[in-house]
């Protein structure tokens, strides 16, 4: 369990200190740099190593048509119609984390009926797509979550959309 923590920390301030980074160009953004890593901790643990498989790439596991939907963002001026372009963004935590900032953008929505928007939906957008929201998360994947937004309790994971 204190694994677990301190893995979850670390992810979360690793993902605060590239959030802090672009804080001026976050003014906008509707996930919060907590929940973004704790949406990371639950669907990968983190796992920063270069990933594709099973139609997902990342530490987000972004499918191309998440990608797509997030503004099909690239790396320096990589053309969108690059054959790497979505693997090399969805590999790249500044990327990956601005086309979940798009595609939440785009998606928000008050998924699990408690007149708020917030991490849980967010998570549930992210995991489920922006249509099918309001479906059955994981018990792993929602323990995660909970977990997660459990270690940071101080910090008001709720959104300003």
């Amino acid at each position: 369990m204190a694994a677990n923590k301190l893995c979850c920390t670390l992810a979360i301030g690793a993902l605060l200190c590239l959030g802090f980074a672009a804080l001026i160009q976050a003014q906008d953004k509707p996930v919060t740099d907590v929940c973004l890593g704790c949406i990371c901790e639950a669907i990968s643990g983190c796992n920063q190593t270069r990933y594709c498989g099973g139609g997902v790439c990342g530490l987000f596991r972004i499918t191309w048509a998440y990608w797509a939907d997030g503004g099909k963002l690239t790396l320096g001026n990589e053309s969108p119609q690059s054959e790497d372009a979505y693997a090399n963004c969805v590999n790249d935590p500044y990327c990956a984390a601005n086309t979940i900032q798009n595609y939440m953008t785009k998606f928000g929505q008050d998924c699990n009926g408690d007149n708020a928007i917030d991490c849980y939906d967010f998570a549930a957008i992210h995991k489920l797509g922006g249509y099918g929201c309001k479906g059955e998360l994981s018990y792993q994947y929602q323990t995660q979550l909970t977990n997660c937004l459990n270690s940071f309790q101080q910090i008001d994971v709720r959104s300003s959309i």
